[in-house]
């Protein structure tokens, strides 16, 4: 297959950034073909702080054992890096330790790394809480840790004894392992305890009855604009990927008065790392256990049906595919009228919204208040008036059906959700009224 260099600046130069080049392998794979896998990367590459000055791809059936793409192949992207004065190879799949090792005893010289390590290093940069930085540091050691071997390959002409094997060689590289392991180990720890606080957290949320919402959606598909746009959370909004990775919980008030909990997360994509996956996995929890999710779409994305695919895999991976969900598409702003037009009728059940323009986000709250209604227990309950508490946590927390006045108390229709209706039991009543609704 062929190679592609991109120009360079008016100065005849590239900017001062890393000079990365790409490399792909195209297996046939008509959901992610491999000039927009390339695209996505060459992004990733940009948000990671690199130019890219080449693409190199070839076509396989199945990557090579050794070199992942073949030693002719591997060859001749080391001269490509000789010519162009590239100081790092970006593989779009996933290397082994060895391949890697290999790679780099071929392409002399030069920094290789994989989709992976480049996703690690954007969540490195982007880190900022305390637990986000504890996730990604995991992360990172259990990719380094298989591939110490390689950071010492320079000492393997020594093995075997004789001269010149007095020195660090294996005895470093071993120490070099436990160093490693100890740091799994601590971070583990580190991170349990994290854990163990936003548990607290998410169990206060779930026993106060709380109607629990997350955002769940494709890196840069604007789900903080989103989150921004309906609670006034003032979270990073930026066009890049993964450029906020903690997650951010915040009040929201529903069209009827009723309160519920919005909850945006690290952005999905295309070959998510495993180890990111597991990393993240108490920030995954708010997802798993929400009560609606709301898988936010780019309505404009040239890979939109293969983004969404790829969210829906993730949500498959954390135990989340069942939870209740909604499709938001997003960014409509940016299509057509007739495009969208045709989106709409496609997908009826979707709601439409810019989170730019704020379009849509009227009917978004309203779509939320319904689905908060589904899942509730309808309940008659007369609450005296010695009881506001609790008058004012049905307003907060259910949905009011009616409301009346009585002698004896306050009488009310609600729609609770499930944990909450122990709250409301000791109080329910037989008693009829003229008022009652069909529900």
């Amino acid at each position: 297959m062929g190679q592609r260099r991109y120009p360079e600046t008016e100065e005849g130069h590239q900017d001062r950034r890393e000079r990365a080049i790409l490399v792909g392998v195209d297996r046939g794979n008509t959901l992610w073909p491999l000039e927009e896998s390339l695209a996505e990367l060459a992004r990733l590459a940009d948000t990671a702080g690199a130019e890219v000055v080449a693409t190199a791809t070839q076509k396989l059936d199945r990557p090579h054992t050794k070199t992942f793409i073949g030693t002719g192949k591997a060859e001749e992207i080391a001269q490509l890096v000789r010519e162009l004065d590239a100081s790092l190879v970006i593989f779009d799949d996933d290397l082994t330790p060895s391949q890697q090792a290999n790679l780099e005893n071929t392409i002399a010289d030069t920094k290789i790394a994989d989709r992976t390590a480049l996703i690690l290093d954007i969540f490195a940069l982007h880190a900022t809480s305390r637990e986000g930085k504890l996730q990604v540091e995991l992360a990172q050691m259990e990719y380094l840790l298989p591939r110490l071997r390689g950071l010492w390959r320079h000492l393997d002409k020594y093995a075997g004894g004789g001269v010149m094997t007095r020195g660090p060689g294996e005895s470093q590289l071993e120490t070099d392992r436990r160093l490693a392991r100890k740091r799994i180990s601590l971070l583990n720890r580190q991170l349990t305890g994290v854990s163990h606080e936003r548990e607290l957290q998410r169990r206060s949320r779930s026993e106060s009855g709380v109607f629990r919402v997350a955002l769940v959606g494709y890196t840069n598909a604007g789900k903080s604009t989103l989150l921004n746009g309906l609670t006034d959370a003032d979270v990073l909004q930026a066009n890049m990927l993964f450029a906020t990775l903690d997650s951010t919980t915040r009040r929201l008030t529903l069209p009827e008065g009723r309160e519920a909990t919005l909850t945006d997360t690290v952005g999905f994509i295309h070959k998510l790392p495993h180890g990111l996956v597991e990393a993240f996995k108490s920030t995954l929890d708010e997802v798993a256990e929400a009560d609606l999710l709301l898988h936010i779409a780019d309505a404009g994305a040239v890979q939109r049906e293969a983004q969404m695919q790829a969210v829906r895999e993730v949500l498959q991976d954390i135990g989340a595919s069942d939870t209740p969900s909604v499709v938001i598409y997003n960014k409509i702003d940016t299509l057509p009228t007739s495009e969208l037009a045709g989106l709409r009728a496609r997908h009826s059940g979707a709601v439409f919204v810019s989170g730019l323009t704020g379009e849509g986000l009227s009917a978004l709250l309203a779509r939320i208040a319904e689905e908060a209604s589904r899942g509730g227990e309808t309940m008659t309950v007369m609450i005296p008036y010695t009881r506001g508490d609790l008058i004012a946590l049905a307003h907060e927390r259910a949905q009011i059906v009616t409301e009346r006045h009585r002698e004896e108390g306050t009488r009310l229709i609600i729609k609770v959700p499930r944990g909450l209706a122990t709250t409301f039991a000791p109080f329910e009543t037989d008693e009829l009224g003229d008022d009652i609704p069909s529900i």
